[in-house]
């Protein structure tokens, strides 16, 4: 029976309905979506979607960290755009968070997400035994 661990930090956004952060279960750690939130204030960052993705991915590496990891340590990430003109600007942004080999991924582009953000990534991460 695999154990889950509940991972939860404060510097990432507070989970805004009923879900974690991450999840561990084993050495494989699911982190939830993440959204253009400060941490400290909950309020969106709005400038640019550039402003967004830089956002997005500090908030999850927070949660990487958090975890016991770091984002070297994602497999699979799912990205999920209100626009997919933004696609060559977040594998740009992307880059300055991952290098080679990269995980696998998967972008969509969506009607909306939560508060109106332009960007949301979710994120698998397998630790090291």
């Amino acid at each position: 029976m695999t154990v889950k661990t509940i991972i939860n930090t404060d510097k990432a956004p507070a989970a805004i309905g009923p879900y974690s952060q991450a999840v561990k279960a084993g050495n494989t750690v699911y982190l939830s979506g993440q959204i253009p939130l400060v941490p400290a204030t909950m309020e969106m960052v709005t400038e640019s979607f550039e402003a967004q993705a830089v956002q997005v991915f500090e908030n999850l590496k927070a949660v990487a960290e958090a975890a016991g990891g770091s984002l070297s340590d994602c497999v699979k990430l799912t990205i999920l755009l209100s626009d997919l003109g933004n696609f060559a600007l977040v594998n740009e942004v992307m880059q300055r968070y991952f290098s080679a080999p990269f995980p696998a991924r998967a972008a969509y582009a969506v009607k909306a997400l939560p508060k109106d953000a332009d960007i949301e990534v979710e994120a698998v991460m397998v630790l090291a035994d």
